[in-house]
């Protein structure tokens, strides 16, 4: 049946399986009050989905809409109008025709700004290991072992006057 449609905006990493029940029957409501046909009917079914699942062809009619994929479909049963409902509704009702484009615009320089705050923390992460791991590296090195200024030769041993006996109390 043709009727109104209702969009909802959710949250960031909210999904449409995460909408409550009462805002579910809210939204149900609405669809059924401002539906010609439907809302002469009782026991109907109120479709929604995801907006990313609507399809729209120039062969469809005004306001008719389809579905991409079938499954990520869900249906709410109404039943009957509930008027206190429709009339809570309709007392908060706000119209206002907003700048769409703006607004997107405003989520997506939000959202890259998250993402190069997020990048910027990677990278840092990233750098923090990779020092951490050379140091790691350098610890389990051989490399400071052998270096020439703590090496002695036999010519400076026997150049600091010691007998063989010292030397050999020293060594053990």
């Amino acid at each position: 049946m043709s009727s109104a449609h209702v969009y909802v905006r959710l949250h960031k990493g909210q999904s449409i399986d995460d909408i409550s029940e009462g805002l579910l029957e809210d939204c149900a409501q609405l669809v059924k009050a401002n539906s010609i046909q439907g809302n002469k009917v009782n026991n109907i079914d109120v479709v929604y989905t995801p907006w990313f699942n609507l399809k729209k062809t120039p062969s469809m009619d005004v306001g008719q809409v389809g579905f991409h994929n079938p499954k990520i479909v869900r249906t709410v049963k109404v039943e009957k109008r509930i008027n206190e409902i429709v009339n809570r509704l309709n007392k908060t009702k706000v119209e206002r025709k907003p700048d769409l484009k703006a607004e997107k615009e405003a989520v997506n320089a939000a959202e890259r700004a998250e993402r190069k705050v997020q990048l910027r923390d990677k990278k840092r992460r990233e750098e923090m290991e990779r020092l951490e791991r050379e140091k790691q590296a350098e610890i389990r090195s051989y490399k400071g072992l052998m270096v020439s200024e703590k090496m002695t030769s036999n010519k400076q041993i026997a150049a600091a006057n010691k007998s063989l006996q010292e030397l050999e109390e020293d060594f053990m």
